[in-house]
């Protein structure tokens, strides 16, 4: 009989999708805290004498909560592993998150992203809570504490706008706020800790340079001069802002080519703190040849910096910051009258509009980025049949095929190779315990990215070898109709990313599906895979033709298989009739080149539209991949390319259109006659 009713779900499953009501067999790889005894699968820490450790340390220190957030003192999205303290402590490792320890309980506030993943991370010493914004945290600590008690957090940790909230918050509340600067968690973490890096920092040849950073300096002092406000000097915090100001790249991230560093440049000089035996001889005479004395750099150790800004705001100066990567040990030492806070620093900003040649170096490296995507896609389609490819073999073996290409610098990101119900996790990376086989019987997203000097890449394809159910099909087309709406989209200048961020979403809300993570992201020349502030959130600025942002909807369909589709476009004038106020209107030009499955596309869910843009994308695919594909040798590679990217079919849409056409033109003619009689 068990076996009767399997065949017949499955059959259900095969013939109409995954409906919500068929029961899903038991996750074992994600924590069970309410059976006796708690389930915790293998991939979870044991977190309970780090935890015991800590609180020694929090009563020793009078503070009845600790705050841990996951960032750095440079509060950018990736960080070292000396600095990944949530992962250290609890197991999680999720790029988003906060940890909150009292004496008698422990929490990890995280979004929808990673749910699952701290399920499977965690053993049952810490609670999970799910939220949608940061601001949910404070209430859990107040229910948890007595007047009087106070919160400690690390001021080094924290950004202004994050200190300002969780103040604000608390106020009036009996509780108050304790700046430790010792971080308690590296206390307790001690000589395990990793050490500082000392690889070294190199400039990057000319060649891939979009402006010399003798010419970046003086432009950020014009802008400082034409400010109102009149600032003396602009304080750099967030890692790229240094490395762009001085064409300088590290890799003390793991797969972003920053280096832990600031800077301050006034009117009149440079300071650049890092650790100064990473400076090598040829950088610094790269620095300083040839310069007059405003622009010669003083290299400085990096522990120096806040000591340096507390002496430089003892004069008349005013110092410009970006509040959204300046922390508050920083920032609590400029006297209020001398600070000119905006959201972003004019580094930010600046970066953020590629000139000429970098638009230009940002779509060469993505011509050779797609054809390792290509080849990766070919090998696939004739190994996975074979039952020989696993997760993790084909994360390596994509970041392989990268290296083989020109100007290559390692990837972008660790993989996303996700297979059935891992896929479901939008962030899922595998490792030895959570890794499985592919199967043309299940759905595979591959996100991907590689760093170029010449650029930075990021790419997302959902592929199926089988035959995909009704539903798949159906929810992979309303994902890619989002992105096509959201990429051709004509809209004015300075429109902000979260006003037309929901044109990618409206297909699949059209039957109540959606997706819990932004739109879209910027992405640098040789940078961090997503950079800020371009993208579709609301706290990213408007765009202006020469930005760089990835389209990415999504669907994520619970145990069952997960949906991603993701190119990287420039924003570019559009060629419209009219202009409103005599400015030119905006648009999007996808520079990714890879095509979409075929297998998964029902073109009688599209319209017209949509489905000439895709073969106006795939025209584009040929007429510049082709060619590139041939000059490598890839022959049989070529052959594959030709062949996906075929027009699509208006077969089955000339069908609909016509039966939507005779069903309106009989409504129009019922209208009249009402109208009529």
């Amino acid at each position: 009989m068990k076996g009767f009713i399997r065949t017949l779900t499955l059959i259900l499953i095969t013939q109409h999708g995954f409906a919500e009501d068929v029961p899903k067999p038991r996750d074992t790889t994600i924590r069970n805290c309410t059976a006796s005894p708690p389930y915790i699968p293998p991939t979870a820490k044991d977190s309970t004498e780090d935890l015991k450790n800590l609180r020694q340390h929090m009563t020793a220190n009078n503070i009845s909560a600790y705050i841990i957030p996951a960032t750095d003192p440079h509060l950018g999205e990736y960080t070292a592993d000396r600095e990944k303290r949530i992962k250290w402590l609890t197991g999680f490792t999720g790029s988003s998150g906060t940890a909150v320890v009292t004496l008698t309980r422990g929490a990890v506030f995280t979004d929808s992203r990673y749910w699952t993943q701290a399920e499977r991370q965690m053993d049952c010493n810490w609670e999970l809570q799910k939220i949608l914004s940061a601001y949910e945290i404070v209430p859990w600590i107040l229910q948890e504490l007595q007047d009087g008690d106070a919160i400690g957090f690390d001021p080094f940790l924290f950004s202004i706008d994050d200190w300002q909230s969780f103040n604000n918050l608390l106020q009036d509340s009996g509780k108050v706020l304790s700046s430790i600067p010792d971080n308690l968690v590296d206390a307790v973490w001690g000589g395990q800790r990793p050490t500082l890096p000392d690889n070294r920092i190199y400039d990057i040849p000319n060649e891939f340079v979009g402006s010399t950073w003798q010419e970046k300096v003086i432009d950020i002092r014009k802008q400082m001069e034409q400010h109102s406000q009149k600032p003396t000097a602009v304080l750099l915090s967030a890692l790229e802002e240094s490395a762009w100001l001085f064409n300088l790249r590290g890799q003390d991230v793991p797969n972003n080519p920053f280096f832990y560093s600031y800077s301050l440049l006034t009117n009149d000089s440079i300071r650049f703190f890092v650790n100064v035996s990473r400076i090598t001889d040829s950088v610094h005479t790269y620095l300083n040849t040839n310069c007059p004395a405003s622009t010669c750099v003083q290299i400085l150790d990096y522990e120096k910096v806040r000591e340096t800004v507390t002496d430089y705001v003892k004069g008349e100066v005013k110092v410009w910051i970006g509040s959204k990567y300046t922390n508050y040990g920083l920032y609590e030492v400029i006297p209020k009258g001398k600070l000119v806070s905006e959201n972003y620093s004019p580094v930010m900003m600046t970066k953020s509009v590629k000139t000429e040649k970098e638009q230009e170096l940002l779509k060469q490296c993505h011509i050779r980025d797609a054809v390792a995507v290509v080849e990766y896609l070919v090998w696939l389609e004739k190994n996975v049949p074979k039952d020989v490819v696993t997760e993790l073999s084909g994360a390596d073996y994509v970041d392989q095929l990268r290296a083989k290409q020109a100007h290559f610098r390692g990837p972008s990101f660790s993989t996303i190779s996700a297979g059935g119900l891992n896929a479901a996790l939008p962030h899922y990376r595998p490792d030895n315990q959570t890794d499985r086989r592919l199967s043309v019987t299940e759905m595979y997203l591959i996100d991907s990215g590689g760093q170029y000097y010449d650029g930075t890449t990021d790419i997302t394809r959902t592929l199926h070898w089988g035959t995909p159910t009704h539903f798949e099909k159906e929810a992979y087309t309303r994902v890619l109709m989002g992105n096509i709406e959201l990429s051709r989209l004509v809209f004015p200048p300075r429109t902000s990313g979260r006003v037309i961020e929901s044109i990618a979403r409206t297909a699949l809300w059209e039957v109540g599906l959606n997706f819990g993570h932004g739109t879209g992201h910027g992405i640098g020349n040789f940078f961090a895979v997503h950079e800020w502030p371009v993208g579709f959130q609301s706290n990213n600025i408007g765009f202006t033709k020469g930005m760089f942002t990835s389209i990415e909807p999504g669907y994520y369909h619970d145990g069952y298989f997960g949906i991603r589709i993701e190119d990287i476009a420039v924003v570019v004038e559009a060629d419209t009739e009219n202009t409103f106020g005599g400015e030119k209107y905006l648009t999007f030009e996808i520079v990714t080149l890879v095509p979409y499955d075929r297998k998964l596309i029902n073109t009688t869910l599209m319209t017209e539209v949509q489905i000439k843009h895709v073969n106006k994308y795939y025209e584009k695919i040929r007429t510049i991949l082709g060619p590139e594909l041939q000059s490598q040798g890839l022959d049989e590679e070529y052959r594959w390319l030709e062949e996906n990217t075929k027009p699509l079919s208006y077969g089955n849409f000339i069908t609909a259109s016509i039966g939507v056409l005779i069903t309106t033109l009989i409504a129009n003619l019922y209208l009249q006659q009402t109208v009529i009689y």
